[in-house]
């Protein structure tokens, strides 16, 4: 039986084939084969470790499944992995509304907290933002407004298949890595912060082959999956077909000190108030943080061409006070 050979390979850690992986995950996500065993299986990959290979087959599969919804051809997303453990306040969530402050369609995907106190369905929710708008009225308000949030559990029906089984798993799976890759307006245009500094190389392969026209998949050396402004981050960089790695050195530009402290979250309530402050123009760590990760995400939609200009941009953006009118006009 060719399932008892995987698994049999899995169990010797040895490498399976495309068509091995493909067979093996579409029994996964379609549930064809029992819990117990699923939960197997994923412990079997989690130990061998995640790559390329197996990144790239499950989201394949996952992708094919998804309820598509048509957004612009230049959109972004901001979505990470998550799981990075630090428990900040919500960063990639605050820079995506003020990305589409700046012009950019932002299509955010993401959901309700899984690894964290607050997620960015959570604290979107708690800002007054409609996470369960329709597809027709989400196509016309990524034009009207540039900016959506398209709700994980309402355009992915086979996630739903191993939702349980992964909860009662106590560590990270390979469908933890999948989030950012299974978008439903499927961008070509991403910022990706990844809970495993190891993983970035392979990351950015499979947005190459996933068809990515640009892409920065960061992590950073005080262990978060956001650009930091306390340590160095390791970004790898795709654009075009082309690979390229570099590190951001946040004292090249920000140089007041700032406690890591001062961007650790809470609930969805207390975030959201956090974001609502930034984005009235208080200047704080959060602000920073958001402002450079935002600048990234300047780049990736072409807006603009340096790290420094584009972090000031932000910045300047969000002292002003303006970055207000944004979230104001979401939940209008």
């Amino acid at each position: 039986m060719i399932l008892n050979k995987i698994i049999t390979k899995l169990i010797l850690n040895k490498k399976l084939s495309d068509s091995e992986l493909n067979f093996l995950f579409t029994k996964i996500i379609n549930s064809e084969i029992n819990e117990h065993l699923i939960s197997s299986i994923l412990t079997l990959i989690t130990r061998n470790g995640f790559n390329y290979n197996n990144i790239l087959s499950s989201a394949k599969i996952l992708r094919k499944k998804l309820i598509k919804i048509n957004v612009p051809l230049n959109s972004i997303d901001t979505c990470g992995t998550g799981g990075d453990g630090k428990q900040t306040l919500n960063i990639s969530t605050a820079s995506a509304i003020v990305l589409s402050g700046l012009g950019v369609s932002v299509v955010k995907h993401g959901n309700r907290s899984i690894t964290s106190k607050c997620g960015s369905a959570d604290v979107l929710e708690k800002l007054g933002v409609n996470i369960f708008d329709n597809k027709k009225i989400l196509e016309k308000n990524i034009i009207k407004n540039k900016f959506i949030f398209l709700f994980a559990p309402n355009y992915h029906a086979a996630m739903k298949n191993v939702a349980v089984i992964r909860k009662n798993l106590p560590f990270k799976t390979i469908f933890n890595l999948l989030g950012p890759l299974i978008n439903p307006g499927l961008v070509k245009r991403q910022i990706i912060g990844i809970f495993d500094k190891n993983l970035l190389f392979d990351y950015i392969k499979v947005l190459k082959s996933l068809g990515h026209e640009r892409a920065w998949v960061f992590h950073s050396a005080d262990g978060l999956d956001e650009i930091s402004i306390f340590k160095k981050t390791r970004v790898y960089e795709l654009d075009n077909g082309k690979i390229k790695y570099f590190t951001i050195n946040p004292n090249s530009f920000i140089k007041k000190k700032y406690k890591f402290k001062s961007i650790i979250g809470k609930d969805a309530l207390y975030n959201s108030r956090k974001i609502i402050e930034i984005l009235n123009g208080k200047h704080n760590a959060f602000l920073e943080i958001v402002a450079l990760n935002t600048a990234a995400g300047l780049i990736i939609a072409d807006k603009e061409k340096n790290l420094k200009h584009a972090y000031f941009k932000a910045k300047n953006y969000l002292l002003s006070g303006q970055a207000i009118n944004k979230i104001n006009e979401l939940i209008k």
